[in-house]
């Protein structure tokens, strides 16, 4: 169960507070979000700047990469600040990257 505050800010289980706006980081991960970033340093710069402009909630799972994306945020926000709440979803598996986006122009 959660409870919103007026602010916008979600209490988790009741007592773990994250702001409305938080950070999917799925596509911090490498192309068809499969493998490391081609740019660690500005994947991890983009986490960061997240952090610094308010964002206590990032949203992830073992299957971007796979478990590259765990990996990044660990190197990019250890220690972790206060009140920091990292989710990683588990259980599905890929054989390879996704395949691109479909566009209009490619049908």
């Amino acid at each position: 169960m959660t409870a919103t505050s007026a602010d916008g800010e979600f209490h988790i289980g009741g007592d773990m507070p994250v702001r409305r706006m938080g950070f999917g980081a799925m596509q911090l991960t490498g192309p068809g979000v499969w493998g490391p970033p081609q740019d660690p340093e500005t994947a991890q710069g983009v986490l960061r700047r997240a952090v610094e402009l308010g964002v206590n909630f990032v949203d992830t799972a073992d299957v971007y990469g796979p478990r590259d994306n765990e990996r990044l945020i660990r190197a990019a926000l250890q220690p972790y600040p206060a009140g920091l709440v990292i989710a990683t979803k588990g259980g599905l598996v890929r054989g390879g990257p996704a395949p691109p986006a479909r566009t209009p122009e490619s049908r």
